[in-house]
């Protein structure tokens, strides 16, 4: 008997492909989109784009019918609140830059939308993520490299568990972008040149200070830009308007570049540097460790490490690791370690696991 599998469909070129291709392997597909969005009003929802729309709705029920599989909208509104948007604000609002993406794949993509399709009976669920599942060296499952560099999305995917992996399906791994629109087009789907969605999905302006604002109805106080020696050069918008690293929409004039170097939420303040050289670190350190790849992160382990979605990596040494917290130094110095972010790390194209970065 043909085993199920419940998609996941944004609305995008992506997943509707991997629906397709799935069907083309003889599984029972079912197309299934999350209701995320928080609000019942339709403009908020017509406006509300990316995966997270009402345009995502109509775009994946077209697909659907032209594949001719069961369509659902399932509503996990209350699960995106809690781990996405309520973590979200928190950690601005404590100085730190999250990343929602992550734990809305991990909380929300697998673990919710999983359990909701076991419910029913499916034996697995699929995403469009450019990614692939494979055995590690010693029998554990690891999420792989897609085959295409470009577009390859592992560093959101680390935080998955062994039995989420189990049960997942990553079709479109194998593909190159290029191809994916390729075979959407020759099988005539609506969404084959639909451009792809950049922003956070329930964010789409890209003014995260004013959604945090929003949604604790509370304004962020102004405090100060200090520079490293402790002089005041000037007044901030709010932490939550900041992250390490940054140079640009800083609205401070001093005649050479400066870069924010530090949030200290204690004291309100951005601490800036005139030295670019002063955000390049080799260490860090990360807690909330999730093993993948690897059973555990022993020091004098190497490998390789990612600090954010676009950081090409680095090759590291494991210098520390046990309470719950991991030590890395980097072979190369590396910029900006942000407080908030994963490092996701690598033995080739197999993810080990990763964390949070807390320094």
């Amino acid at each position: 008997m043909s085993k199920t599998v419940v998609v996941g469909m944004s609305g995008g070129v992506d997943s509707s492909v991997a629906a397709y291709l799935l069907k083309e392997q003889g599984y029972n597909v079912i197309g299934v989109t999350m209701q995320i969005w928080q609000s019942e009003d339709s403009c908020d929802m017509e406006n509300n784009g990316g995966c997270c729309g009402l345009s995502a709705v109509e775009d994946a029920r077209r697909v659907a019918d032209t594949l001719g599989i069961p369509y659902y909208v399932m509503n996990f509104r209350n699960e995106f609140k809690h781990n996405v948007i309520d973590y979200f604000v928190k950690e601005y609002r404590e100085g730190r830059t999250p990343n929602p993406c992550i734990a809305c794949n991990r909380f929300v993509k697998w673990e919710a939308l999983l359990n909701r399709s076991m419910e029913i009976g499916a034996d697995y669920i699929a995403t469009g993520h450019y990614a692939r599942i494979g055995e590690y060296n010693n029998g554990r499952k690891s999420i792989i490299k897609s085959a295409t560099a470009a577009k390859d999305q592992t560093y959101a995917l680390y935080n998955l568990t062994q039995e989420q992996l189990s049960r997942t399906l990553l079709p479109v791994g194998e593909y190159t972008k290029e191809r994916i629109r390729e075979i959407a087009g020759e099988i005539g789907l609506p969404v084959a040149v639909k451009p792809d969605s950049q922003e956070i999905c329930f964010v789409p302006d890209n003014d995260y200070a004013s959604f945090i604002e929003r949604e604790t109805g509370e304004k962020e106080n102004c405090g100060n830009f200090v520079m490293e020696d402790g002089t005041v050069v000037g007044t901030h918008k709010g932490i939550s308007h900041y992250t390490i690293g940054q140079r640009k929409g800083l609205n401070i004039a001093l005649g050479y570049p400066v870069y924010v170097k530090e949030i200290r939420v204690d004291t309100n303040e951005v601490i800036l540097s005139g030295e670019e050289a002063s955000i390049f670190t080799k260490t860090l350190r990360a807690k909330d460790i999730n093993y993948m790849g690897a059973v555990n992160f022993e020091p004098g382990m190497k490998m390789t490490g990612k600090i954010r979605y676009s950081h090409a990596g680095e090759k590291c040494v494991v210098t520390k690791c046990d309470y719950g917290i991991l030590e890395l130094e980097f072979m190369k110095p590396v910029r900006a370690v942000t407080p908030g972010q994963a490092v996701v790390l690598y033995d080739g194209d197999y993810v080990l696991g990763g964390g949070t970065i807390i320094r």
